[in-house]
């Protein structure tokens, strides 16, 4: 939904009631991942839940829901009849909350959209199914809570799973008893998280450092570069990093948190720089920790922090060198490698050409 956030807040602001739809579940190769949102006005539409494949037939679902105020659950496969017509031709299947939103309806969405920008840490739990009241809606944060879902047990017991949620940065839905019952699964509950960005912290101001700043922030990270020469680490170097900052890499990693969705890509390749860095590195819970240099860089990199301390368990944390195997030479193509072994252990996908394959492409989307 963030990528139609802006939009819907200005209809929202100007008073006008819409139809909302956001993938909440998907089954097998789904083209797009739960979250995906489409919202329309009238006969304007912004946003994408299929890529295509069934827009049109939500598209005139949210027009009905708009008008009727009634949210309506609908799945999405192959059309038995037309696979263009409603159905998706990749053989998935999504299920599509459609709801209507006006000042009235959503009264905290504003709210919600200004925790978004100042990138605090939001969810959003709309009741799908069940015994409780379809379409209520509870604003969660990690301090304090807005609206109800028709019961203090049950806000409870969503109010504690939208914030280890929104800590993981997952969306997904959440089954309960009427009162909140863990044991049961009567109430659907789809949680939104709007957690900040992940961030990338990419180490060397050099001319690779510049692309994978590029590619990073159009994966959807939060991007740093940092290096300790001010007269390379400037933002007119770096016009896509998020910040540049200038300041030795180990010292500046020690003075911020890191967890387990961000990616530090040490391309420094001087072991003035990289040996303390990778220290420090190698003992945050980063989920992705990776070095440029050869591999004849790399064992030497191994057998200097081996002297400093770090055990096996932490030395097998490091993905050097970084990227996967594509014959990459140029700061570009280096760039495609590092974001494809990003993308491979968020999904935990085998890196082989799909070609060669059989089953499902998407596996279980389950982020690792």
């Amino acid at each position: 939904m963030r990528d139609v956030l802006s939009q819907i807040v200005r209809w929202w602001a100007a008073g006008e009631t819409f139809g909302l739809a956001t993938v909440v579940s998907t089954f097998r190769s789904a083209p797009r991942p739960p979250g995906a949102a489409m919202a329309v006005s009238g006969e304007e539409a912004e946003g994408s839940v299929s890529g295509g494949c069934v827009e049109g037939a939500v598209y005139e679902l949210a027009r009905e829901v708009a008008a009727s105020g009634v949210p309506v659950l609908q799945r999405y496969g192959v059309s038995d009849d037309d696979a263009f017509s409603a159905g998706l031709t990749c053989g998935g299947i999504l299920d599509v909350f459609v709801e209507p939103v006006s000042r009235e309806a959503f009264p905290e969405l504003g709210e919600v959209a200004g925790s978004v920008s100042a990138r605090e840490p939001v969810a959003v739990a709309t009741v799908l199914s069940g015994p409780g009241r379809t379409g209520a809606r509870r604003i969660v944060w990690p301090d304090r809570a807005s609206g109800s879902l028709d019961g203090d047990r049950l806000d409870d017991a969503v109010d504690d799973d939208a914030r280890g949620m929104l800590a993981q940065g997952i969306t997904g839905i959440r089954r309960y008893g009427p009162h909140g019952e863990r044991r049961l699964d009567d109430l659907a509950v789809f949680v939104h998280s709007f957690a900040p960005p992940p961030r990338m912290l990419v180490f060397g101001a050099i001319d690779f450092a510049a692309a994978v700043a590029r590619i990073g922030k159009f994966l959807g990270y939060h991007v740093v570069v940092c290096d300790a020469r001010p007269v390379f680490a400037t933002a007119r170097r770096f016009p896509d990093a998020d910040e540049v900052v200038v300041r030795w890499p180990h010292d500046y990693l020690t003075s911020i948190t890191v967890d387990e969705r961000t990616a530090i890509c040490v391309l420094t390749h001087d072991p003035r720089f990289d040996v303390p860095l990778l220290e420090v590195a190698l003992r945050t819970p980063a989920g992705y920790v990776g070095a440029m240099g050869s591999r004849r860089t790399h064992e030497d990199r191994l057998e200097r922090l081996r002297q400093a301390g770090l055990g096996e368990a932490e030395l097998a944390r490091l993905r050097s060198p970084i990227g996967l195997d594509l014959g990459a030479r140029t700061p570009e193509e280096t760039a495609v490698s590092i974001a494809a072994e990003l993308v491979q252990l968020r999904w935990g996908g085998s890196g082989r050409p799909l070609t060669g394959g059989s089953g499902r492409i998407h596996g279980d989307g389950v982020r690792r």
